[in-house]
């Protein structure tokens, strides 16, 4: 018999000598280093046996650190996760419709897309055995060093169509037969701009990272299976180079990548974006944010929180907070411009207008009506915009207006806000500028912070945090006092005998020593496995 099955029998037969005994009694064990000789036995069939004091032997044994340290805060079943091409987004300007975008990796064998960051939609498309879809050579954009990829589910092996019958398939009715491939339609905000095509499931490769102490981090490959849309024709701006390569979404629906994510329990439900003014960013699904984030609630919209609507309260230029310019607005990545009610907006402009010591004045082809020119004598003072919510939480907008150049000289500048039908606005990546936003969708809330985006790189500015949160019960308050479908009163619950009688004491003593015996058994077992 292997010794290791010796060791362990040998332990059992101990436990229960120790509890046919009717009387209390004392249980001692010798404590062995795992990387003792007589550990060799049992661990060398099993695991690398490193040199004491090499450099191998401390490796292992900080490696287990790290692992005992993730595993005692939770950590060991939720964690940061980010596309395998890396975490960083990037914005091209206006030859990209100023959207921000990252390279993701789907299927097996993986092809790399560059998907544009949507929050204001659910699916991950991208062109696909194509009928009609966007150029893919880099001939047509003059800042790609190489041509985009189609995807074909026939080409990965990981791919699986989605039937009509499927619970995701929201147009399951217009099937002939439920096992026919379900079909999707998307049909976009801008004029005349959708994507059509049938539905799979793949793989998005993604990595996780641990965020150890240390400076150091242990990342490792994670294949999620997703939804994909196999994007065959696309219309309007997705054929005038506005995410020629599909798109990511993210909102708060059953298809989007953060809700598969989260459903399968990689990742906390939640996830962040931030947008630094250099046109680079950071996402990462799974971030819950800081200690030192300001927040606000989601809203509901027709008593569904389909989008993540939150309330403004007021908006303020410079120190004055006009009464009326309380409105509700969507947080959207894919939206490049902020978009405000009439209201709001006329409000706000003109307030903006009085404040700025610039002259308005017209400039050529400008999308907005708030513009200003300028001269070598002027230095324009633009008054700070600032949103403000529940709890006096505020917002301020670092990047409110938009500069035009004239050979290589400051031409004028716009206030890059428009108005929209409705009585619900849009906040777009140009106020998202400069923060660490989060999308809490567990909570129901978004969160900021300012933020360089780089605080959010890999490595010990990641760190540790219960995957719970600061309590290790996810139940609410009056929750977590219930116990088997009972109610119990929190006064009850935390009530003690003063004196306990030899019996409780007993059953302290007993249920004491059963915990720690099924710890070492936990502890040996895993040394066998």
């Amino acid at each position: 018999m292997p010794a290791r099955w010796r060791l362990l029998i040998l332990f059992l037969q101990s436990v229960t000598v120790t509890y046919a005994m009717p009387v209390p009694t004392t249980f001692s064990v010798r404590l062995v280093h795992r990387f003792s000789e007589e550990m060799k036995p049992v661990r060398v069939q099993t695991a690398d046996w490193p040199d004491r004091r090499s450099m191998r032997y401390y490796q292992m044994l900080l490696g287990n650190d790290f692992l005992r340290h993730k595993i005692n805060l939770g950590g060991a079943r939720h964690q940061l996760l980010f596309p395998s091409k890396g975490s960083k987004t990037m914005s091209f300007g206006n030859d990209f419709a100023w959207l921000h975008y990252m390279w993701i990796d789907i299927g097996t064998p993986s092809i790399s897309f560059l998907v544009a960051l949507d929050a204001g939609s659910d699916l991950l498309w991208v062109p696909c055995d194509c009928i009609q879809c966007a150029p893919l050579s880099a001939r047509y954009y003059p800042i790609l060093d190489r041509d985009l990829n189609e995807y074909s589910p026939a080409r990965s092996l990981s791919s699986k169509h989605l039937s009509c019958s499927h619970r995701l398939c929201d147009m399951g009715s217009n099937c002939k037969t439920s096992k026919q491939q379900c079909p999707y339609t998307i049909n976009y905000l801008t004029d005349n701009t959708s994507s059509s095509g049938l539905l799979v499931e793949d793989i998005l490769h993604l990595q996780s990272s641990d965020g150890g102490g240390g400076g150091s981090t242990s990342n490792s490959s994670v294949q999620a299976p997703v939804v994909v849309g196999c994007g065959m024709k696309q219309s309007g701006s997705y054929l005038e180079g506005v995410a020629p390569d599909g798109v990511i979404g993210l909102g708060p629906g059953e298809s989007s990548v953060p809700s598969f994510l989260a459903k399968s329990g990689l990742i906390r439900d939640s996830f962040s974006l931030c947008f630094n003014e250099d046109s680079s960013g950071r996402l990462f699904f799974g971030d819950q944010g800081s200690t030192v984030q300001q927040s606000t609630p989601f809203l509901p919209l027709d008593g569904m929180f389909s989008t993540y609507i939150i309330g403004v309260e007021a908006f303020c230029i410079g120190n004055y907070c006009p009464k009326v310019t309380s409105f509700k607005a969507q947080f959207d990545s894919g939206t490049s411009f902020t978009l405000l009610p009439g209201h709001a907006y006329r409000a706000i402009t003109e307030e903006f207008d009085k404040q700025v010591n610039v002259t308005r004045s017209t400039l050529n082809d400008s999308l907005w009506e708030y513009c200003y020119a300028l001269s070598l004598q002027q230095l324009p003072k633009i008054p700070t915009l600032t949103l403000t919510f529940q709890q006096n939480n505020s917002f301020v907008v670092y990047n409110p207006i938009v500069v035009f150049y004239n050979n290589q000289e400051i031409d004028g500048f716009c206030l890059a806000i428009q108005p929209t039908e409705g009585d619900i606005g849009t906040i777009g990546q140009n106020f998202m500028m400069g923060y660490r936003l989060v999308f809490d969708r567990e909570n129901k809330k978004l969160a900021w912070s300012h933020s360089n985006c780089q605080d959010l790189g890999l490595g010990k500015r990641i760190p540790f945090s219960p995957a719970n949160g600061t309590s290790s019960n996810p139940l609410p308050a009056d929750e977590q006092q219930r116990s088997n479908g009972h109610a119990v009163s929190p006064a009850v619950a935390g009530r003690t005998p003063q004196k306990p009688s030899v019996a409780s004491s007993q059953m302290i003593s007993y249920r004491k020593h059963l915990h720690c015996y099924c710890l070492l058994l936990f502890q040996l077992l895993s040394i066998f496995y």
